[in-house]
């Protein structure tokens, strides 16, 4: 299959199209900075010569927007949100007018678009939508409307004959460095990794592999359209969460933090702690409805193979 795969140099976006790749597959990646061969050079707002890599293409995988690691200052909420909404609006618009437009559009959304809550977890069906729960930052409340208005744009567009689905994926964890787990096993291994703010709050995951795993079904089942949840199906308490971590890699013990300690840690990560203390209790109700078979669907064997094909990779040193 030809997949195109706009915003694919990213974290996530390496992780697909390193394994689509390997599986024979001719994926081509649209970014602002091309720097390979099978990358394609778009802004992301507006139609240009790329619109020839979507005509004729199978399937598009639309991974484009603003990292949401960063300080969410006023200015970077805009750009998240104008990056999502423009480049959902105009990859909507590049498959209206081909000639030979894919038979799929997956778009990428987040699991922050649930609500922070404790007392039950939220799927596809009974999930409560987030943005007006008491006391949280209000800025919480900007990130759902981003997500909505992601999720809102790609069902607007002028696209009636094409299979359209939402990947609303929790945080993937891979071993590639930079991306979260990279960060929350520095955090293990410096002897960080312990609650922050208690650690009842939920943190939703999807091992890197399960992802790909995911979004093939997904391309292969044609039954299958709107909002999915890639997450694994065992969200868990961040105290819960990272003391599994710190099994994984042999460390006894972590510190806690409260929330103030959090925030001066974020300032300084130059990130945001609604990562570390929104509650994202998130599981993946059609997929499991659809007989997806997770690999690794909790968190404990999951920690344990991304540690163990870290250390194989020998690009950490104990």
């Amino acid at each position: 299959m030809k997949i195109v795969m706009p915003g694919g140099t990213g974290q996530v976006g390496t992780v697909l199209k390193r394994a689509l790749s390997a599986a024979g597959h001719d994926v081509v990646v649209l970014s602002r900075r091309p720097a390979h061969q099978d990358e394609v050079h778009w802004d992301g707002a507006t139609r240009g010569p790329w619109v020839e890599e979507i005509d004729g293409s199978d399937v598009v995988v639309n991974l484009a927007g603003r990292s949401v690691s960063c300080r969410c200052t006023p200015a970077n909420l805009r750009d998240m949100m104008d990056s999502r909404v423009d480049s959902a609006r105009v990859v909507g618009e590049a498959i209206a007018k081909a000639a030979r437009p894919p038979r799929g559009w997956l778009q990428m959304s987040t699991a922050t678009v649930y609500a922070h809550r404790f007392d039950a977890p939220n799927d596809e069906a009974t999930g409560v939508i987030g943005g007006a729960e008491p006391d949280t930052p209000g800025y919480w409340a900007y990130s759902v409307d981003i997500a909505k208005a992601w999720e809102r744009e790609q069902e607007a567009a002028g696209t009636p004959d094409i299979r359209k689905v939402a990947l609303c994926a929790a945080m993937v964890m891979s071993p590639d460095r930079g991306g979260v787990f990279d960060v929350l096993l520095r955090l293990a291994r410096l002897g960080l990794g312990g609650p922050v703010a208690g650690g009842a709050q939920y943190v939703s995951w999807i091992q890197d592999q399960d992802f790909v795993r995911a979004v093939e079904f997904l391309v292969a089942r044609n039954d299958i359209a709107g909002p999915v949840d890639l997450a694994a199906p065992t969200p868990l308490p961040q105290r819960a969460f990272m003391r599994l971590l710190r099994t994984a890699w042999g460390m006894p013990a972590g510190l806690p933090a409260t929330r103030w300690m959090a925030e001066a840690g974020a300032f300084v990560l130059r990130s945001d702690t609604e990562l570390l203390l929104k509650s994202r209790r998130v599981v993946p109700g059609r997929l499991l409805e659809a007989g997806f078979d997770f690999e690794h669907p909790g968190w404990p064997e999951a920690a344990d193979d991304l540690v163990r094909r870290l250390r194989v990779r020998g690009d950490r040193r104990e």
